[in-house]
């Protein structure tokens, strides 16, 4: 992940001057209001949204406030769930972070207690779904270590700006569990698996819905192939498949009727060369 030095720089210096801080306020068990107020201030001094205009706490949710929302020309890009320092963040805070974001409409829901931060995608489906798209510890980063500013570029003003959550979350989708099950027991990845083992024993016939059995039962955990979650990515899988079979056989259709038309156009050019010969 690209990050602009100017953004680099500020989240480095960010490191090196709310490490302390936090630190301090976890080692005195700072309330909920005064981490509310360390947390305002690592949103604008290393995350970089403007305090007075892109921070507000005047987000009215069934009749009570959230603790911070980020807003950006106007439109909310995140709620923030702040918890006292010294709190252990639970399910039952994410489960009031994510009926806070849901009730506006917001997506990306951030739960913290200033030091840890996880992120959520809400999934406005029915029901209604979340998932953990990453979380970081302030606490454990190096702000010298390139990949360390990288966790925590996700959550600034410039990377909300470039869609970098939803870029951050196209690729875990990619490569998460259920996917990966899903390929695994396609049928194009079954038949290299057989003919490995054919490599390796040569004399057993291993058919082909029997290693899918053995796949299943003995070598995937079965959360991965057995829930809505696993239907879906086996479908993207299928549907991946067909696409790709549909695109060789019209490629396969271009070439010919290419070679087809480069025959006649030949064809013709020899008719025309004997015709001028013979004139």
């Amino acid at each position: 992940m690209s990050i602009p030095v100017k953004v680099s720089k500020r989240l480095s210096d960010g490191l090196k001057h709310f490490q302390p801080i936090l630190l301090s306020a976890k080692s005195r068990d700072a309330n909920e209001s005064d981490t509310s107020m360390i947390v305002t201030d690592i949103l604008s001094e290393m995350f970089g949204y403007d305090k007075y205009s892109e921070l507000t706490r005047e987000l009215s949710i069934r009749g009570t406030f959230c603790d911070l929302a980020t807003k950006i020309d106007g439109k909310y890009q995140m709620l923030i769930e702040v918890k006292a320092i010294g709190i252990d963040l639970k399910d039952s805070h994410i489960k009031q972070a994510v009926d806070y974001g849901s009730n506006k409409g917001i997506e990306w829901v951030a739960l913290t207690n200033g030091y840890i931060w996880k992120v959520f995608k809400i999934i406005f489906s029915k029901p209604l779904d979340f998932e953990l798209i990453f979380d970081v510890d302030i606490l454990s980063l190096n702000y010298k270590k390139d990949s360390d500013l990288e966790n925590i570029f996700l959550l600034t003003r410039e990377s909300m700006l470039k869609s970098g959550l939803y870029a951050y979350d196209i690729q875990k989708q990619a490569t998460n569990k259920f996917n990966l099950a899903a390929i695994i027991l396609s049928d194009t990845l079954i038949e290299v698996i057989r003919r490995e083992l054919r490599r390796i024993s040569p004399e057993v016939k291993v058919q082909k819905e029997d290693l899918k059995n053995v796949i299943m039962q003995d070598v995937l955990k079965r959360d991965v192939i057995e829930c809505e979650k696993a239907e879906i990515a086996k479908k993207k899988v299928l549907k991946a498949a067909r696409k790709s079979i549909n695109t060789k056989r019209e490629n396969n259709i271009l070439r010919e009727n290419t070679s087809e038309n480069e025959n006649i156009q030949s064809s013709d050019n020899i008719s025309k060369e004997i015709i001028r010969q013979e004139n």
